[in-house]
């Protein structure tokens, strides 16, 4: 598994400086955010000349760009929310060859107006399941016509809020273009050793073959997140099932700061070794 980040993990507003940061830490790739070239993380209009400046900046650093961030609220009650959401992950999928990458990670959304991770009871409701129907069929159309994949990540805020879920809507959907983005720190807020343990394996074991990219925080006893390795999560336990079900994509860390950065890289990569994995 090649070990990477979030590029927006480091200050900055040019792709050399967090390319450079990141290897200085110890990663080799990185999920890009168009905050990280001192544009919005969504912009309206993305230029060849900045999408170039990214893979020339990886390039230079010899990282890959796993992904870049192109979240917007798919199920917002606004319908001009989800078409403005819609036309600038058209800007980012018509310059993702140019930016060295093949996938742009999504969010499912939430019905909370304000904030796109925030958990909203309507979540659970036909028409917001209608609603992502159409967004995500509406996505993977411009996928379909820049040749990306979608990477999908279950959670537990989101409409798409565990492993049957974002089964569900690759069943419905019928699209070849979306992928899964996993955490194991999306998948329980507060579980026993036990629970999460088997919330892990299930939830590869449902979805391990759509697995394309694995993320790595964690999570604080009371809940909140943490920097991978300073909680809860049985990261042994993840990484082994990743691997048994044939998972080797990049595992990428966020919810970390810059100084914590070089200490997580090396609990990964200790924990695969563990594992006789290697870490790329």
């Amino acid at each position: 598994m090649q070990l990477g980040i979030f590029a927006k993990t480091f200050e900055g507003s040019s792709p050399a400086a967090a390319m450079g940061a990141a290897v200085r830490c110890g990663y080799r790739a990185v999920q890009y955010n168009m905050a990280c070239s001192g544009l919005p993380p969504m912009p309206d209009h993305l230029s060849d000349t900045a999408a170039k400046a990214v893979a020339d900046a990886a390039k230079a650093h010899v990282v890959s760009v796993a992904a870049v961030s192109g979240t917007f609220n798919m199920i917002h009650p606004d319908p001009a929310v989800r078409m403005t959401g819609l036309a600038r992950l058209e800007v980012l999928a018509s310059r993702c060859k140019a930016l060295s990458t093949g996938m742009i990670t999504l969010c499912t959304g939430t019905r909370d107006v304000e904030d796109q991770w925030r958990w909203h009871p309507d979540n659970r409701s036909s028409e917001a399941w209608r609603d992502l129907l159409q967004s995500a069929a509406a996505a993977c159309d411009i996928a379909e016509r820049w040749d990306i994949l979608l990477g999908v990540e279950p959670e537990l805020a989101n409409v798409v809020s565990d492993a049957r879920q974002a089964l569900r809507l690759m069943r419905e959907l019928g699209s070849d273009r979306i992928r899964i983005v996993l955490d194991p720190a999306n998948l329980f807020e507060t579980a026993t050793l036990e629970d999460q343990r088997r919330l892990i394996s299930d939830s590869i074991g449902l979805l391990g073959e759509h697995i394309a990219m694995a993320h790595a925080k964690d999570r604080a006893s009371d809940g909140s997140f943490a920097a991978a390795g300073t909680g809860v999560v049985d990261f042994r336990h993840f990484l082994a099932c990743l691997a048994a079900a044939g998972c080797d994509g990049p595992l990428i860390t966020h919810g970390l700061t810059a100084k914590e950065a070089p200490g997580v890289a090396r609990f990964l990569g200790d924990t695969l070794a563990g594992l006789g994995l290697s870490a790329s």
